[in-house]
């Protein structure tokens, strides 16, 4: 027969659950999307985004929905899961794909006032990155401005590199012309944060079309992209600004030694003043959105440590309540699963008011 076991009389009840702050988490709304003559939401654009996630538009159906769902099945996933406060960001690849320099920037505002208002049904549980057009990087500064004094965002979201006309005109946000951008970051204290789309060119992808998107190419687009920043000067510019990479820092944190140590024997024309890990350090924030792998979580945490860490799920394109058992479960200490799970992130977008 089963022993029994021992009395507990002075055990105190469980602690409550863990909770937590995310801020990858996506939405569409009818601003971004082409239009037909009759109003109607054109079908093809839809298409369009489920192609940039690499994805069957049969299977983006179920995506597309909850992009466009701010009332039910978001927060319902988000209460199962102990997810107290999200903070919402335009779908890949948003206001960067737009090439028409007007249609841009009325996208990116009608985008941040329809953002707005959802939020404004629910403030206690949502918040908001702005989109911006770098078609002009000074109108985008005061869009910026603007979205964070007015609207109360609480920084911006660039989905990878921006198109600005039909050619093979790529922005990427380390080029001179992006420092309004950053001048308004810095000024501001908000994060910007630099999230994946495709690469333009996929030459290197021929054949194997199933890895340009979020289970190889992304994180090989984006991680050059923030490279290019950390090498680029951004950093020494502006030393207050600070960047938010996804999914375990794009293997940044992996790659960051041989990085620096390269470097120094190629610094080329862009040579940091700092290495590597120094901006990493002080500048660079990640989450662990839609990567709940231990070695990846332990070997970025040795890397950046614990307090440039934070909590995310990637919704959605991933499941809330799988992101929270990760992390609920995770062999880390206590002290920092809070500081993953909420407390890095009221510091880094002074939420005070949330989980108080």
């Amino acid at each position: 027969m089963t022993v029994p076991r021992l009395t507990r009389p002075g055990a105190l009840p469980p602690p409550p659950p863990l909770r937590k702050i995310a801020f990858e988490e996506h939405f569409l709304v009818p601003e971004a999307l082409k239009k037909n003559a009759d109003g109607s939401i054109d079908q093809n654009d839809i298409n369009f985004h489920a192609l940039n996630n690499g994805l069957t538009t049969e299977w983006f159906k179920q995506i597309y929905d909850r992009l466009m769902d701010f009332d039910q099945t978001r927060i319902e996933s988000m209460n199962e899961s102990n997810i107290e406060y999200a903070i919402l960001s335009l779908q890949c690849p948003g206001i960067g794909a737009v090439t028409d320099k007007r249609k841009a920037e009325d996208m990116a505002r009608a985008v941040n006032d329809a953002l707005a208002e959802r939020i404004a049904q629910h403030p206690d549980r949502f918040g908001g990155f702005a989109a911006l057009s770098v078609h002009d990087p000074k109108a985008a500064a005061k869009e910026l401005e603007r979205c964070v004094k007015q609207l109360g965002f609480k920084g911006v979201l660039f989905n990878g590199y921006s198109q600005i006309d039909q050619e093979d005109n790529l922005v990427y946000l380390d080029e001179d012309r992006c420092s309004p951008i950053w001048e308004a970051l810095q000024d501001l204290d908000v994060p910007l944060y630099l999230h994946p789309r495709t690469s333009y060119q996929q030459l290197m992808y021929k054949g194997h079309q199933e890895l340009v998107c979020a289970n190889w190419g992304y994180a090989c687009e984006t991680g050059t992209h923030a490279v290019r920043i950390l090498v680029g000067g951004v950093f020494d510019r502006f030393p207050k600004a600070k960047m938010i990479l996804g999914h375990n820092g794009e293997t940044i944190p992996f790659a960051a030694w041989r990085l620096q140590h390269w470097m120094e024997f190629n610094p080329g024309k862009d040579k940091p003043q700092r290495r590597i890990q120094d901006y990493l350090k002080d500048n660079v924030y990640t989450t662990i959105s839609g990567d709940w792998s231990v070695p990846a979580l332990l070997c970025t945490m040795q890397v950046m440590g614990s307090d440039r860490m934070l909590f995310s799920v990637d919704y959605p394109f991933e499941n809330m309540d799988e992101a929270a058992e990760f992390l609920d479960n995770a062999p880390i200490s206590e002290s920092d699963r809070a500081k993953l799970a909420h407390e890095n992130a009221r510091k880094l977008f002074k939420l005070d008011h949330i989980g108080s």
